[in-house]
């Protein structure tokens, strides 16, 4: 009997092996046209942001 649960022991540990490949090779694609379309604005407004700095540094301004 303890012969068998030797052996059960890499049974178990290939099955949990090939539900945890299973899972790390799952199809993750859905989630990245929001996360770059959140780039894309994120880029937006650090490109207005560069521009009020530039624009304020080019009227003399100091209040930005």
């Amino acid at each position: 009997m303890g012969s068998l649960a030797w052996l059960l022991i890499p049974l178990f540990a290939a099955v949990g092996a090939a539900i945890w490949g299973s899972w790390a090779a799952r199809d993750r694609t859905s989630g990245d046209i929001s996360e770059l379309a959140g780039y894309a604005r994120f880029r937006e407004a650090m490109d207005r942001n560069e521009r009020a700095h530039r624009e304020a540094a080019h009227s003399g301004s100091d209040a930005v």
